[in-house]
């Protein structure tokens, strides 16, 4: 039985460059952190699954940075997009489950919206299994993990992840085109902002 393909999701690469994200080992002392994110996610794809992951941001991606990973996307593709991706440092965060060690968080970006809130987008790539890469399936192909998450001025916010997506650059809309190797995003709910522990 064939996998049906989902729909490519267009995309503003102004609004969008942007979990599963990358494993990468703990830091002895980890940078102040900007934001921490708590969400309830639920994911439908193969049976429902949910449970809380935290997403920390130490740092915002730089104007530079985002032009540079655009150019790259443009003129190269998305695996020498996955290569520059990898190479920025320092990391911008991470994220984590509760029965996860942290994942590197590459890219975060936060845009404020019309009614006093605001938009953040998190992108990176992602883990690879050994029984994955040793089979080199299509799923090889979506090498990207992506978030996003609207937080209103007050009250929890909402989102979706998509953790395992292929990313091209469509030139005559000039928009990013996001395909999912799933049959939907990965819900987010009940997002809230953590305060620091004092």
């Amino acid at each position: 039985m064939s996998r049906s393909r989902t729909p490519r999701t267009a995309l503003s690469l102004g609004a969008v460059f942007a979990l599963s994200l990358a494993a990468s080992t703990a830091v002895a002392k980890d940078p102040p952190e900007l934001l921490r994110l708590r969400a309830f996610a639920v994911n439908m794809n193969n049976g429902a699954r949910a449970g809380t992951i935290d997403i920390v941001i130490d740092r915002w991606s730089t104007p530079e940075e985002a032009a540079s990973l655009k150019a790259t996307l443009i003129e190269q593709g998305d695996e020498k997009l996955l290569d520059a991706l990898q190479k920025v440092k320092p990391r911008c965060g991470f994220a984590r489950t509760s029965n996860s060690l942290g994942w590197d968080i590459f890219f975060a970006r936060e845009t404020p919206l019309p009614d006093g809130g605001r938009k953040i987008v998190v992108a990176t790539d992602r883990p690879v299994g050994m029984w994955e890469a040793r089979s080199s399936g299509r799923s090889m192909d979506y090498r990207f993990s992506l978030a996003e998450i609207r937080l209103p001025a007050t009250g929890k916010g909402q989102g979706k992840a998509i953790p395992r997506a292929q990313l091209t650059f469509n030139a005559k809309t000039n928009t990013l085109e996001i395909e999912n190797y799933e049959n939907e995003p990965v819900r987010l709910n009940e997002v809230t902002v953590v305060e620091p522990k004092k």
